[in-house]
């Protein structure tokens, strides 16, 4: 029987408390650390090793780490536990900017053999995975074009939070949320290279961005518009993509707030005309419900997967991380007028 990786989390805010329950449940895991500094109150059991420092941590004998402290903390961790020799899984955003995940990708080049993992969770939920694998029959044609929405409504202690913070969170409601929408535009249709953006700041009194509009274009012609929001006043989550010969939504998706809905649905439609069906313009559609989230425990597979077999692993490596990044840094520079403003009023 393979030995089980020993693991330790940084960070057990809402994420990390979310690794930390799979974590303690998996069959290739075994939890044995927890460090976090800023709640040095958690409730202890004799279970686990705590430590402040977080880097005592890493020098604990731990085989891997889940890295979910806030934006700020994440490159820093991520890179001192890499060059410690440690499987790396990191929350995202990966840091604050483009320029953070560039430095995780040159100590990841100096630490071979390592595995290095991003939690674009996304991209394992049910309704996701069953719309790539129709898309990827060819059944329905290519791609044309993507259209998301991830809304939410903020809340009235929205502007004090660490992700409404500058120096914290790095960037606002794109960064925080648009980037798991941004990813799984890049997992339908690849890389993407032409950017349209407006960027504002329109209800909250915070220094970053409650809403974003972005448009992305890449060299098959294929068109993705992302809508990220704050202001959006009920949580909303949606993904439309239209190809050539139906269309697909997802709608919804299962978060453990339960705050974008009970279920998520795939919506499926076949394409029809006027001398195929009567009802021209409004197609018959079926829907397939997904009503539990194994969501983290897939993903989790994967990642050990990787370390305790050597696999390659299915998604988010560290190109996918370095793509949303390089993308959304694209957003924000391509609004010359959010931008320069942004920049003028400093850190």
């Amino acid at each position: 029987m393979q030995n089980k990786i020993d693991v330790g989390i940084i960070g057990l805010g809402s994420m990390g408390m979310i690794r930390k329950a799979i974590a303690e449940k998996h069959p290739a895991l075994n939890l044995v650390a927890l460090s976090d500094a800023h709640r040095p109150n958690i409730p202890r059991t004799e279970t686990y090793r705590y430590f402040e420092d977080y880097r005592e941590l890493l020098d604990s004998g731990i085989d891997a780490v889940f890295v979910a402290p806030q934006n700020k903390y994440r490159p820093r961790v991520v890179i001192d536990a890499l060059n410690r020799g440690k499987h790396v899984f990191c929350e995202i955003p990966p840091g604050r900017s483009l320029s953070d995940m560039q430095d995780i990708i040159a100590a990841e080049k100096k630490n071979k053999g390592l595995v290095l993992r991003f939690g674009f969770n996304h991209r394992f939920h049910g309704a996701v995975l069953k719309a790539k694998e129709m898309i990827d029959t060819g059944a329905y044609g290519k791609i044309l074009w993507m259209r998301g929405v991830h809304g939410k409504s903020g809340g009235k202690d929205f502007e004090s939070i660490w992700r409404s913070n500058r120096e914290w969170a790095g960037g606002g409601i794109l960064l925080d949320q648009g980037i798991y929408m941004i990813d799984l535009f890049r997992f339908f249709a690849g890389n993407f290279t032409e950017v349209k953006s407006l960027v504002s700041t329109s209800f909250w009194n915070i220094s970053l961005e409650d809403n974003a509009f972005a448009l992305f274009r890449n060299r098959r012609n294929q068109i993705a518009v992302v809508h990220a929001s704050s202001t959006h006043w009920k949580h909303a989550y949606a993904l439309e993509i239209c190809l050539e010969d139906g269309y697909l939504i997802v709608q919804g998706y299962l978060s453990p707030t339960g705050r974008y809905g009970p279920v998520e649905k795939l919506i499926v439609v076949q394409r029809q005309f006027e001398n195929e069906s009567c009802a021209v313009e409004n197609p018959k559609e079926s829907v397939i419900y997904f009503d539990t989230d194994t969501s983290w425990e897939r993903e989790i597979d994967d990642f050990a997967d990787c370390i305790g077999n050597g696999t390659k692993g299915q998604s988010g490596t560290s190109l996918d991380a370095l793509q949303a990044m390089n993308l959304i840094d694209r957003v924000y520079r391509n609004d010359t007028v959010w931008y320069s403003r942004w920049k003028s009023t400093g850190s």
